[in-house]
This record gives C-alpha cells, sequence and structure tokens, in this order.
C-alpha cells in the first residue's frame, strides 16, 4: 500500500512539510509507504477551462513539470494527502491551480475510490475553510474522506512551530492510523470479491438553458 503526499507549500522545510512528514513516519510505522512531492516555489498556471485535455487523452497544455508527473504518482498510489498552508483564510493559490489542473485533465479511474485526506497549517485562523475547499476534489471523484477525531488542522507560523502544537502533532498521527485502517478495509474487502460500485452514466443538467 503507497500513499502519495502533495506539500503545498513553497517552503521546503515549512511546517505544511513536517506535518505532512508525521503523517509519513506514523504510515511507515505502520506498514504502509508515502511519497511526499511538494509543488516548490515557482509559478503555476490555473485551469483555463479549455477542454483540450478532453481531446488528447488527458494531457494538460499548459507547460510546467508538476501535474502530469502527479497523474503517474496518482495512478500508482492507494490514497492522496493533500496539505497546505493557509495565507488569506484558504488553500495556497499555487496548490488550488496545481490540483484544479491535476483534477480536471485526469481520468477519473486514477482517484476513484482511493481514500483522501487534507491538511491545512495556519499561524491562528482561516483552517476550516482550507479544509473544506480541499475536501470537495474528493468529493467529487468518489474518492472516500478518511475521517478523524478533529479537523486535519495544525498551528504554527514560524518553521517548526508546529511542534509547539501537541494536540495538532497527535490529530496527524492519528490521521495516518485511520487511513492505513481504510486502506486494509479495502484491501480485504477486494480479497473477499467484493466489487467497487458499478458506474452509471452520468445525467448532467444546466441552470440556464
Amino acid at each position: 500500500m503507497h500513499v502519495l503526499m502533495i506539500c503545498g507549500s513553497p517552503k521546503p522545510k515549512g511546517n505544511t512539510m513536517r506535518a505532512l512528514q508525521a503523517v509519513a513516519v506514523e504510515l511507515e510505522g505502520l506498514g504502509v509507504s508515502s511519497e511526499i512531492v511538494p509543488i516548490g516555489n515557482k509559478p503555476i498556471a490555473g485551469c483555463m477551462g479549455c477542454g483540450a485535455c478532453s481531446r488528447n487523452g488527458g494531457h494538460c497544455i499548459v507547460g510546467d513539470e508538476l501535474v502530469e508527473p502527479l497523474k503517474e504518482k496518482m495512478a500508482e498510489a492507494d490514497a492522496l494527502v493533500v496539505g497546505t498552508p493557509v495565507y488569506y483564510a484558504h488553500p495556497n493559490g499555487a496548490l488550488l491551480a496545481c490540483l484544479d489542473r491535476l483534477f480536471y485533465s485526469a481520468d477519473s479511474s486514477i482517484f476513484r475510490y482511493k481514500p483522501y485526506a487534507a491538511i491545512a497549517v495556519a499561524r491562528r485562523a482561516g483552517t476550516v475553510a482550507s479544509f473544506d475547499v480541499l475536501n470537495k476534489y474528493a468529493t467529487i471523484s468518489e474518492m472516500p474522506v478518511v475521517g478523524n477525531r478533529y479537523w486535519n488542522d495544525i498551528f504554527g507560523r514560524t518553521p517548526g512551530e508546529i511542534e509547539g502544537d501537541e494536540e495538532g502533532l497527535a490529530i496527524m498521527r492519528q490521521l495516518a492510523r485511520n487511513l492505513a485502517w481504510l486502506l486494509r478495509c479495502i484491501e480485504a474487502g477486494r480479497a473477499a470479491g467484493v466489487p467497487n460500485p458499478a458506474p452509471r452514466e452520468p445525467v448532467m443538467t444546466n441552470f440556464i438553458r
């Protein structure tokens, strides 16, 4: 079992990376491998809604070196965890640009029925709103959202400050345990012959006709 984690912070040693590392360490102890992929500190273009990806095999035409490799990693992963810093009461804009293009252009099969979790890191406020925004990617992609005993929030401003948030770190570790448990449940279900839900033809309506 393998978990892909996306770090939405431009700071390679910031609190968001540290929070994801806390999850990764706990997962490793439970026999689940993981990889943390940072989005980096270069500009990331957002989705233009051009639809070109639907005409060329799901390949996003925006020329950066992030989204297409993430698709390949996601196709091989069994779960996804996304972490974001909170700057203006919502997820980092660069992360949202990346996720918009990733989820819009990729074949939905690389996400479907794979567990998902979001983590928000802030100095003080905005974590719950950010958590809500990030979870919407999962709930439109048939991804089970991994619950916890509290929202997956952790607090700190300067790098390393989250080490003082003992409750937040405990929440990260519990998230890992819940995620590993759900992955094992899915694995056991497959071994027992429980199939995924049968797909149905999508029905779309427009509000303006």
